[in-house]
């Protein structure tokens, strides 16, 4: 695989809703030209009407905005928001909306997951957070952990592409053809910063292993340290044999996985790998303060990895995702330290010696749950070597 690296970018990490969501708003209300936002969740929450009252305000100023959200994460922003938000002159499209969520077939978990927006062509913004507040979860006393980046420079053209494609592919599979719009100015691709960085999807066409391909050629190119931060890391036995010749070779490996669960079935699953994982050397930690969103990764505090893109089959093999990958010393350096103090202040290391002397029937529960979730990968037609 040949990753298309772009230099001359600036990119700024943001940690949380509490960063990013102002800064996409105030990017929203100094659009001019277009809004394009792509989300798999859009909450009727605080967050979602503000992220909503944005769109509004700029759509009420002349700018053309163009919503695409998911139509089985996007259920709640059908029923409560969409009709607004269009009576207020926002462009909205649902991506595959019509699926019935007890079918587990590829075409319904063929997903929306990708969080992208682009404005003006000029600043965009790539990560794993939904339009969802931080504290949406009863009982959560510290925000959900996750991260984007705000970008500028040449990465915005393989970004702006990426958005108009896909608005355009869904305007014509939905026969809405008013939405067809003209395109607005091209994208400011000047160089504005010093960080070499590339923008990767994952798609059912073209581009279906390219992230999981840049995970493994960062790993495979480790010398000292990965941390790896995913909320959902189910990997398959070509993403665990890499991890695992890594160790080998004497790298250093974090991994950061969720401790609170929004999901049991699949934690269960992730915690039957504990016990290969840990005896190959890597160090597992569960973050337990939140939910873990995060999918990040750090290698040797020069290559990092921001995006949607978790390390399980339904990120690998069917969602469409978006990650960007970073090749800079300060950049991997920042986003390393935060994972340190995220592991610091909210997470509890899982000991080998621990793992195996814990209770046989949570170890047969997990790997009961594993071949459960083998199991539906299966009946959606997938497997193999994933």
């Amino acid at each position: 695989m040949a990753i298309h690296w772009l230099p001359g970018n600036a990119l700024t990490l943001l940690e949380n809703g509490a960063e990013f969501f102002p800064a996409l708003q105030a990017a929203i209300d100094t659009a001019c030209h277009e809004v394009y936002l792509e989300t798999y969740i859009f909450a009727d929450d605080v967050t979602g009407r503000a992220i909503a009252a944005a769109l509004a305000r700029a759509a009420a100023r002349g700018v053309t905005v163009r919503l695409l959200v998911d139509g089985f994460g996007g259920r709640e922003f059908v029923e409560r928001l969409r009709d607004d938000l269009i009576a207020r002159g926002v462009h909205v499209l649902i991506y595959r909306r019509d699926i019935s969520p007890f079918a587990i077939r590829r075409r319904r978990l063929r997903r929306l997951h990708r969080k992208l927006a682009v404005i003006d062509g000029r600043v965009a913004f790539v990560g794993g957070i939904n339009i969802l507040s931080d504290l949406s979860e009863p009982n959560m006393a510290a925000p959900r952990h996750d991260y984007a980046v705000r970008v500028e420079g040449p990465l915005l053209a393989p970004i702006h592409a990426t958005v108009q494609h896909l608005w355009e592919l869904v305007a014509w599979a939905s026969f809405r053809h008013r939405h067809r719009l003209p395109a607005g100015p091209a994208p400011c691709c000047g160089t504005c910063g010093d960080v070499e960085a590339a923008f990767l999807i994952r798609d059912n066409l073209r581009h279906r292993r390219d992230i999981e391909d840049a995970y493994l050629l960062g790993i495979a190119a480790a010398r000292r340290e990965i941390v790896l931060a995913n909320a959902y890391f189910l990997p398959g036995r070509r993403f665990r044999q890499a991890l695992l010749d890594a160790a080998r070779r004497g790298v250093r490996i974090t991994l950061l996985i969720q401790g609170l669960a929004d999901h049991p079935l699949q934690q269960r699953a992730t915690r039957a790998l504990y016990g290969q994982l840990l005896a190959g050397g890597l160090r597992i930690v569960e973050y337990h303060r939140s939910y873990l969103h995060a999918k990040v990764a750090v290698v040797d505090e020069r290559w990092a990895t921001v995006g949607s893109s978790n390390i399980d089959p339904f990120s690998l093999l069917l969602a469409r995702e978006a990650n960007v990958v970073i090749r800079d010393a300060a950049f991997a350096t920042h986003l390393r330290d935060h994972l340190q103090d995220a592991i610091a202040h909210g997470g509890r290391e899982i000991s080998a010696d621990a793992w195996q002397r814990g209770p046989r029937l949570q170890r047969l529960l997990n790997w009961a749950a594993y071949g459960l979730v083998r199991l539906m990968i299966g009946l959606a037609g997938y497997g193999g070597r994933h």
